[in-house]
């Protein structure tokens, strides 16, 4: 991982920035960033303020000529604190933006996660999605698509079939040109068996079966604070690309295929460009290769064999975890999070990461993962990036 540094220290006072930035063979940038207000007993508007403040001055600064492709807001309380955000947000916001009801276990209440890529252009799509044209490629973000239908299998229905006509509007298929896609799930426990129900069902109608393939995803606990909305829906697509220029990981010796329990994701994917490879990790719990949940009741342990699950899957696409640029780690219980902490920054201390109130989607799961990887290759098969 690139470790260059790409701000100074006097413009981030009062917020945490973490940063990863790839950096490809000729020269051109590319950035994560997690930012935390560092005063936990600030009021939630000083803590968004000083949050919206700092991302601006590194925009005005040394990230100058980067364009943000991606955002995703986690707030502690949506019902009370959305209004104030999307108030506090540029009108012509271009980027697809995503607001997400999953507390920061750092005792803060908002957090951002954003994705940069310099000298990208990105433009607001009239079906919502955004748009970002780069070299050969245009990449399509969704983020926050809802519906109000009546029940979480309902709604997912919807939002993917709605997707489905997006991705056909700009010339894609979903099987062909999808990436990756997180589904939010209010109450998880509850309304994750109608998600996964819906699921199966849109994908089956669109070739993607466990004789073909899936796609990337984490389906975790969130919420919009409106009760009504059980599904948040966020994508990521790529068009441009040609066959074989998508892979699938699986890692046999840990993890098994989810068509096994019932669900339709990929384990994880990579994107092979000309000149780097974008891995993207599923949500990954501690599971073994017969589907069953591992150490159950041992935070320490289950973090220790969900590692281990993404380390093989990170091996599999020819990376380690020195490629990862971005994590997100969610945990059923907020008790088990100043150990994970610990551990997280005993081995990750330069990846920037955040740690999220969300429960799994199995409840022996108490914790889960996703991550990003991106590395240096020379393929001469595909256009570059």
């Amino acid at each position: 991982m690139n470790k260059e540094t790409i701000y100074s220290e006097s413009l981030v006072a009062g917020c945490r920035v973490e940063q990863a930035c790839f950096t490809a063979v000729g020269g051109e940038r590319e950035v994560q960033l997690i930012l935390h207000p560092s005063d936990a007993s600030a009021t939630y508007c000083e803590q968004l303020h000083t949050l919206l403040n700092v991302y601006e001055a590194l925009l005005q600064g040394p990230l100058q000529g980067f364009q943000a492709v991606f955002k995703r807001f986690f707030l502690s309380d949506a019902a009370n604190q959305k209004g104030t955000l999307l108030a506090a947000l540029p009108e012509n916001l271009a980027c697809a933006t995503s607001i997400v009801q999953q507390p920061p276990l750092d005792g803060t209440k908002v957090a951002l996660w954003v994705y940069l890529i310099e000298g990208a252009v990105t433009q607001m799509l009239p079906s919502g999605l955004s748009a970002t044209t780069h070299g050969a490629y245009r990449h399509l973000w969704g983020g926050g698509a809802v519906s109000r239908a009546v029940q979480a299998e309902y709604q997912m229905r919807l939002l993917f079939q709605e997707y489905i006509m997006q991705l056909m509007e700009q010339g894609g298929r979903l099987a062909d040109h999808c990436i990756r896609t997180w589904i939010f799930v209010h109450d998880v426990d509850t309304n994750y068996a109608g998600v996964v129900k819906a699921r199966n069902e849109v994908f089956a109608t669109q070739q993607l079966t466990p004789k073909t393939h899936f796609i990337a995803s984490t389906g975790i606990n969130g919420s919009t604070g409106d009760a009504a909305i059980k599904v948040l829906f966020d994508t990521y697509a790529v068009l441009g690309l040609v066959p074989g220029q998508v892979c699938h990981l699986y890692a046999p010796t840990h993890l098994n295929p989810t068509s096994e329990y019932g669900v339709s994701f990929e384990r994880g994917s990579y994107v092979e460009y000309g000149d780097r490879r974008h891995v993207f990790i599923s949500g990954t719990a501690s599971i073994n290769n017969k589907g069953e949940v591992v150490h159950p009741g041992d935070i320490r342990k289950q973090t220790e064999r969900m590692c281990e699950n993404v380390e093989a899957l990170l091996t599999e696409a020819a990376c380690s975890f020195n490629d990862v640029q971005q994590m997100l780690i969610y945990l059923r219980d907020p008790a088990d999070a100043q150990q994970v902490r610990a551990l997280f920054q005993e081995r990750f201390p330069a990846v920037p990461k955040l740690i999220l109130w969300a429960p799994v989607c199995r409840p022996g799961w108490l914790i889960e993962m996703e991550c990003i990887a991106v590395k240096r290759v020379d393929n001469p098969l595909y256009p570059p990036f």
